[in-house]
């Protein structure tokens, strides 16, 4: 079956990957992000035989977000798949975060998600299927301190997620939320990071995959909500 789906939030990385194993199955992606000329260039060298589609857009635009899903559709058709990936950190402590900053966190993890799951189930309730899938990290499960914008913003991400999956579950909608507690491997991690040993960076093809499961198990009866991924367990921090 192809999908038609929404990445929200794509750029070098597991964004990236993720429209890349979508349209290796075959899938129709749209590429939502503010860098324009980058999703232009992806959407052009997308495998075959998946499609893609550029479609810029500030995700802190709710009126933007809405003429993007109107772009898919005329392009496209229904949306069955959405990735809610976008996300924007303030990593700073509550005595140095203002008010703006802890607001663009929200503005992107929170807000932009919300429109976009709002414009995305619909189609999924008039086809009786569809995923969407949460794109988190470990502040959305484990405080670090010191990032509260960020931490706010995964732990509302976590929530409005479940929300979703107890309302629509029932009707066809499959809504997972992914724990990304890693450090995802790229050129500018490990240039941050040059001591870092290879083997701890999470390999952002083989999430993608991860990701393409939760897709492939709609008709499956018994769906998994959350997925914890990382690079080593670490027990000791969820007592």
């Amino acid at each position: 079956m192809t999908h038609t789906v929404v990445v929200a939030g794509v750029g070098p990385g597991l964004g990236a990957s993720i429209a890349r194993t979508f349209a290796a199955e075959g899938c129709r992606v749209a590429l939502f992000a503010r860098s324009t000329a980058y999703i232009e260039e992806l959407a052009v060298d997308l495998p075959e035989p998946g499609e893609g589609l550029a479609v810029p857009v500030d995700l802190t635009d709710p009126d933007a977000i809405r003429d993007g899903f109107d772009a898919v559709r005329e392009a496209f058709g229904p949306v069955d798949v959405l990735v809610n990936h976008a996300s924007a950190a303030s990593w700073t402590g509550l005595l140095d975060t203002g008010v703006e900053e802890f607001e663009e966190s929200w503005a992107v993890n929170g807000r932009g998600a919300f429109v976009c799951s709002r414009e995305a189930v619909p189609d999924m309730l008039e086809t009786g299927s569809g995923t969407v899938i949460f794109t988190g990290a470990t502040s959305a499960v484990r405080s670090r301190g010191g990032a509260i914008g960020f931490t706010a913003a995964k732990f509302a991400a976590r929530g409005m997620a479940m929300d979703i999956a107890q309302e629509f579950g029932p009707e066809g909608v499959h809504v997972a939320h992914v724990v990304i507690d890693g450090q995802i491997d790229s050129p500018e991690a490990r240039e941050r990071q040059p001591d870092r040993d290879a083997e701890t960076f999470l390999d952002p093809d083989e999430l993608a995959e991860t990701y393409w499961h939760l897709v492939e198990q709609d008709d499956v009866g018994t769906q998994p909500f959350e997925v914890h991924v990382t690079n080593g367990p670490r027990p000791s921090e969820f007592i």
